[in-house]
């Protein structure tokens, strides 16, 4: 494919073709690094929450070329369909190590489940002669419309939240990288600052993960 034919597959109009970097959204900006990336004809591609600031037809596109690329691809993000789709192997982030799903995305979704139960005392518990009996499971509620509606809206919401602390986080890091080596205080600032950025994501993720069951994820 064309540079210009690529453009217009990741949502690029011919107008748009002479636009200056500089007056691009950071969806555009984000999308036309991709295709830079692209044109070098790598092996092997990184990407890191590449679906940020997308809207649904070019997220679309993307999840189209992605899909169709015949190299290596490792993806970082929380758009589960986006992993589910493109990808044939995922991972999950746990106790500070890296832990293989063979189940995908659901298994990471119920490990957590029954980590968080086993937190709260609820579930059935090996070793020894002690146990415990579990829970019943609840029952699923119908969500009314506009309740559907309203976990969607805060999904996207919390969604939004942890691409902006990623970005937030990222800018942090390469702030350190920058920063005076000898300075440790700013440096200490700036450790901390990311561990309070990465405390908000856990959270985020434990909110997420909650919505994605209400809404029948």
């Amino acid at each position: 494919m064309s540079p210009t034919q690529l453009l217009e597959r990741l949502g690029f109009t011919s107008a748009q073709l002479k636009t200056q970097v500089k007056r691009l959204s950071g969806g555009q900006r984000r999308r036309l690094q991709l295709l830079l990336v692209l044109l070098s004809e790598p092996n092997v591609l990184v990407l890191d929450e590449p679906t940020n600031d997308l809207d649904t037809d070019v997220l679309a596109a993307m999840e189209d070329l992605l899909d169709s690329w015949p190299g290596t691809l490792v993806v970082v993000s929380h758009d589960r369909y986006l992993l589910e789709r493109v990808t044939d192997d995922q991972y999950a982030v746990l106790d500070g190590g890296l832990r293989h799903l063979p189940g995908g995305v659901d298994e990471y979704v119920e490990l957590t489940r029954t980590r968080r139960a086993a937190a709260d005392g609820v579930g059935t518990f090996g070793g020894g002669s002690s146990s415990a009996t579990a829970a019943p499971a609840p029952r699923a509620v119908q969500l009314s419309g506009s309740e559907q509606r309203a976990l969607e809206k805060e999904l996207q919401s919390v969604e939004r939240r942890m691409a902006k602390i990623g970005e937030l986080t990222e800018g942090v890091h390469h702030e350190m990288v920058m920063h005076d080596q000898s300075d440790f205080a700013g440096l200490a600032a700036l450790t901390k600052q990311i561990g309070e950025l990465e405390a908000e994501n856990s959270d985020l993720e434990e909110r997420w993960l909650d919505l994605s069951e209400q809404a029948g994820r």
